[in-house]
């Protein structure tokens, strides 16, 4: 293998046009190695209640929900719900849902006014893993 491709750099090295599209090869390798990477993990797509949203005390729901981009291994996955002083705002109990395997779910302890951080690490079905939080406040 190796020696084909020093035969054919010896070729590209004969021609200036040659020479010239090199960068624009090694571009084009280098765009579609980054698009297959990027594809392959699970990003955030939406969750309830909603990335920096404003909930009220009265409509907050019971459960986290959040939904990403691809399935998800739930064993293999975390949420936690933060309070601003660090304090942990869940019960701990993260499922997968089984009609939905992109969404994961995670019940709330009571929410008193404040802004809270929900911090996520996911490993989706073919092994990617991928992080990130966001923010949403609850309002009297």
């Amino acid at each position: 293998m190796a020696s084909i491709f020093l035969k054919w750099t010896q070729r590209v090295k004969r021609s200036r046009a040659g020479w010239a599209c090199l960068p624009a090869a090694a571009a084009t390798i280098a765009y579609f190695a980054l698009a297959a990477d990027l594809l392959a993990h699970a990003r955030l797509k939406r969750a309830n209640p909603a990335v920096g949203g404003v909930v009220s005390v009265m409509t907050l729901p019971a459960e986290l929900q959040v939904w990403f981009s691809e399935p998800v291994e739930p064993a293999l996955s975390s949420i936690e719900v933060r309070a601003a002083d660090g304090t942990r705002m869940d019960r701990g109990d993260l499922r997968g849902d089984a009609a939905d395997r992109t969404q994961l779910r995670l019940t709330l302890l009571p929410l008193p006014p404040s802004t809270y951080r929900v911090v996520w690490r996911v490993v989706s079905v073919d092994t990617h893993r991928t992080n990130g939080s966001f923010p949403f406040r609850v309002e009297p």
